[in-house]
Order: C-alpha cells, then structure tokens, then sequence
C-alpha cells in the first residue's frame, strides 16, 4: 500500500494519523479529502502542506465523481476512512448530517473503491479498505459488566452511533457480498494535539484558561476508556501492515475514568503548571490559578444529555494477541502531554473557539 486516500484528515484523529503515517513512511503518497465542515480545519495540516506526498483536496465523500477522479489520478490502493460526523450532542439536535455523511457519505466511498480496485471481477493486489469505529456502537455497560469485544452486538443509543453502526455494516456487508478487502477498527475516547474544544478535555482545558465554567453532565459518574491519539494512531498503521482482511479490531487504552475524576485531574495538572511557570498567569490572567485560587471551584454540573450512555470500556486483547499492540502512553503520561500541547498551543484553539479558521 503506496496510495492513502484518508479521508477525515483535517480533523482531530485524521490530521493525526497524517502527521504520523508521514513521519514514518518516506515513499509513497497521501491524499487527504476533507470537506472542512466545522471539525475540520486546514491548520491542523500546516505544518507538512509543502511535504512533497502530501496532497490536500477540500471535498465530500458523498460526492461520487471526486472520489472517482482522486482514485484514478492518484491510483489509490488504500483508504483509511476517518470523516464522519461525531458529536453526540450535535447528533441529537440535528442527526440529518450523521446520516448524510457517516451512511450515505461511507456508501459512496464503498462505491468508488470497488469500482476503482475490482475489473471483471478480478480485485487488484494489495488494496485494503480501512473504516475507523467507535465503541459507542456497542451501546451502554453498567458498572460492573464485561468491556466490549469484537463479538459484542449492537445496540447504538445515539443518531451520532446508530449512524457509525450503519456504515460498520455497509463495510462487512461490502466486504462479504463483493470481496472488497476491508478492515474495520472500533476505538474508545481519544485525546491529544488538535482536539475540537467542544469534546471534555479540550472544553475543559480551554475554558479553565480562560476562567469559564467547567459544565459536567449530571454527577459526572459516567465512565470512559481514553486511548491517546498518537496510540490510535499506531494501532492502525498496525492492522493496515499486519491485520487480517476481513477482521474486526478493537482498540483501546485500558484507562477507565469516571468523567468528574477527568476534570479534577485536569484542574490539579494546571494548578501544577501554573505554579512552575509564572507567566501562564500572565497569559491567563483569568484563570482562577492565576491568583492562587483552586480550578476545580468552576464545576458546575449541568443536567444531563438525553440518552447518555452510562460506561464504556474496551477489550483490546484481539489486537494485543494477534498484531502485537500495545498503547504507549499511561493516561497520566498523554494527558499531560495534552495539558501541555494546548498551553503551547494557544493560537490554534483561540482560532477554533472565535471561528476565525473557518474564514
């Protein structure tokens, strides 16, 4: 595999996967589609823009001839399929555009690699289909109940997850009806450089900076798996080398949090950084550590999101067992490394938050 399509790869776990496959790959080519909706955003690719395999095209996977002409002129052998739609809450308020882009918008890209890799029945050598999941398609767990497996059965709660399970089963049902050599990878929470601020970590982060109240549903006691992304990152470049046609993985950071317990963590990193480097109080004046006072004093619990799922946790044993993975990062060793990358960092998401990268 030479060619990557990733489609997705201005935003968060996209731009990511770019900067590492690009990183570490000297030959070959890497064309990014992007339709650079709200969660997608140029500056997350600024850095390797002159990079001689990169090529970046603003468009939608639903549009069928682009996708045709890029798999002609770049004679893509591989896709990893990140853009979707991904906010819960957006999913609640407005699901049309989930179903647009996380269904139709799969679809059509189904469409074009077959028509692309596959003559007179005969497929092409060494192509794969990558879809990239989430484990919100498996449902709810309670407390004490199993962590996800590849054999859990679906059960969405969200438009936003109801519409990623549809486009899982387009993938399996294009790769069992029509030989097209896919895999499919379901991770848990990601976090790390370039996260959109409307997701916890970042929304905390960002508004503890800047003074604002930190808004947690309910008691916070919802649980989450957090992968680091630059581990997602990896974990795919794994099964793209050494995964099974065919084969479900799922990936995850055997990190279970209870959301309240992210947020005061998050709230003590800052306090500790703000003690060691005086002039983050300069920078930050409104921020409550600027005058030596406690972060965690800008909680406020908000009621909760209709639907919200109580816990999720992966099992990663598959792809540990059968491809080697393991995660790097600790989540007190990445989310340190988040804290930081967002202090040092400031531009990027005051661009974000004021919407001047959109214009």
């Amino acid at each position: 595999m030479k060619h990557l399509l990733v489609t997705g790869g201005a935003g968060f776990i996209g731009a990511n996967f770019v900067h590492h496959w690009l990183r570490g790959h000297a030959s070959g080519r890497l064309v990014v589609i992007d339709a650079l909706t709200y969660a997608g955003n140029r500056a997350n690719l600024s850095e390797i823009a002159g990079h001689s395999a990169f090529r970046f095209v603003q468009g939608n996977i639903a549009d069928a001839a682009l996708l045709a002409r890029l798999f002609e002129e770049e004679q893509i052998d591989c896709v990893v399929h990140f853009a979707a739609e991904s906010h819960v809450d957006r999913s609640i308020a407005g699901p049309d555009d989930f179903i647009r882009t996380n269904v139709v918008g799969t679809h059509e890209l189904l469409k074009a690699a077959r028509a692309a890799w596959c003559r007179d029945g005969k497929w092409r050598a060494d192509v794969r289909f990558h879809h990239v999941s989430t484990d919100e398609v498996f449902g709810s767990l309670n407390t004490d109940t199993s962590a996800f497996t590849e054999a859990t059965p679906y059960s969405p709660n969200s438009p936003y997850s109801a519409s990623k399970a549809a486009s899982d089963h387009l993938v399996r049902a294009y790769h069992r009806t029509y030989g097209l050599p896919v895999t499919t990878s379901n991770c848990s929470n990601n976090y790390g450089p370039f996260h959109f601020p409307e997701k916890l970590i970042p929304l905390m982060l960002v508004n503890a900076l800047d003074g604002k109240p930190l808004p947690v549903y309910g008691r916070g006691e919802n649980v989450r798996d957090w992968l680091y992304v630059e581990d997602h990152c990896r974990a795919i470049e794994v099964i793209l080398e050494r995964g099974a046609v065919g084969e479900t993985y799922n990936v995850g950071g055997r990190n279970e949090w209870r959301n309240i317990d992210i947020v005061r963590h998050l709230c003590e990193l800052l306090e500790r950084r703000f003690a060691a480097d005086p002039t983050l109080a300069r920078r930050f004046p409104k921020c409550p550590a600027a005058s030596g006072q406690r972060i965690d004093s800008l909680i406020a619990f908000v009621a909760d999101r209709p639907g919200h799922d109580w816990r999720y946790a992966i099992d990663a044993s598959k792809i540990e067992r059968q491809l080697g993975f393991k995660p790097q990062e600790t989540f007190e060793s990445g989310i340190a490394r988040t804290v930081d990358w967002y202090l040092s960092h400031e531009p990027w998401w005051r661009d974000v938050l004021s919407g001047a990268y959109r214009r």
